[in-house]
């Protein structure tokens, strides 16, 4: 029986041999399976008075950074019958959903190596289901090893001038990330953060280990004379923490984004600067993906799906957006977000 995948009110949905399959929910309903595909916040719900029936799959990975965020997966497995966890790339814990060896949802994916994250793995299905946040052909990321450099050079240069700078990243899976990657500055970590590196710690990624910006403040080690560096969440110029140290100690900001490859990104963040690091796939990674999945029938969701789609098609594929694909506006609001947790 072919795979029914539709958009339901809490949203994907998938029917296969009779069994159905919630994939991300925004809020949990009643069916055989919940897929949790990772512990970004808008995957994640609270539970409700109202007692639902389903079966959560997720990765242990995902169930105890959830935990750490006040999120409570309940009864979570990783291992059922005809369904499988492939690792998506994305952030520790992050996958993505085979069911039957016949249908793959990717959930968010990466297929770059970077740091302690290694590429996506893609099974092959005849029914695929893929994200497409940056599915249009402008979104091409240079390689990390440029990021890394253009970062390293602007650090050292404020560093000569005795300017601190604030390293801007996703709280959960890019700060991670920039911890590792520029560890060798000796960062102070934001409170959030850290939070989230102690977990990761516990899960086998050693981060390096500096103070908290309220120990450093509390130590002294927060100075307008000498400069340093911190790993912060990703915040715009509006944000209250960003103000003052701005005020306080004259500190530049990155900001990391794969929104970051238009120029409208960093005037509209207001940051000093930004650079592209995603944690998802670029619009040609995501074509390589499609292709190495070899699938009959295509899904696209989120962010650019419709325009994805059509891409697709132009290629020979069969492929759609899930729902109505009218989802510019959902790639349009990502653009906009302080904060994306």
């Amino acid at each position: 029986m072919p795979s029914r995948v539709f958009l339901g009110q809490s949203g994907i949905m998938v029917q296969q041999n009779g069994t159905t399959i919630s994939l991300d929910p925004s809020y949990p309903i009643n069916c055989d399976f919940t897929f949790v595909s990772h512990a970004h916040v808008d995957h994640l719900h609270r539970r409700g008075r109202k007692k639902i029936k389903t079966q959560v799959v997720a990765s242990k990975e995902t169930t105890l950074i959830a935990q750490a965020r006040g999120y409570e997966i309940v009864d979570p497995a990783e291992d059922q019958g005809g369904l499988q966890l492939v690792d998506t790339g994305h952030i520790l814990g992050s996958r993505g959903l085979l069911v039957d060896d016949d249908l793959y949802y990717t959930g968010d994916i990466c297929m770059r190596e970077r740091a302690f994250m290694k590429p996506a793995k893609m099974p092959h299905a005849r029914t695929l289901i893929i994200e497409s946040t940056f599915g249009m052909p402008e979104y091409i990321f240079p390689p990390l090893s440029e990021v890394m450099h253009r970062t390293n050079k602007i650090i050292s240069e404020m560093y000569d001038l005795g300017i601190p700078v604030i390293l801007m990243g996703y709280t959960l899976g890019k700060a991670q990330m920039l911890t590792k990657l520029f560890g060798h500055w000796h960062p102070i970590i934001h409170d959030s953060v850290a939070k989230i590196n102690s977990v990761y710690s516990e899960l086998g990624v050693k981060l390096a280990c500096g103070v908290t910006n309220r120990q450093a403040e509390e130590q002294g080690l927060l100075s307008k004379s000498i400069p340093w560096v911190m790993v912060a969440p990703l915040m715009s110029e509006r944000n209250a923490f960003v103000r003052e140290m701005k005020d306080r100690f004259g500190a530049v900001t990155i900001g990391f984004s794969g929104w970051a490859v238009g120029n409208r990104y960093k005037y509209m963040m207001g940051l000093d600067y930004v650079m592209p690091l995603s944690d998802h796939c670029d619009y040609k990674e995501l074509v390589a993906a499609v292709k190495e999945c070899r699938p009959d029938k295509i899904y696209t969701f989120h962010g650019f799906a419709r325009e994805f789609a059509e891409s697709l098609q132009e290629m020979g594929f069969d492929a759609e957006p899930v729902g109505n694909g009218h989802n510019r506006k959902a790639a349009q609001m990502a653009l906009t977000l302080d904060s994306f947790q």
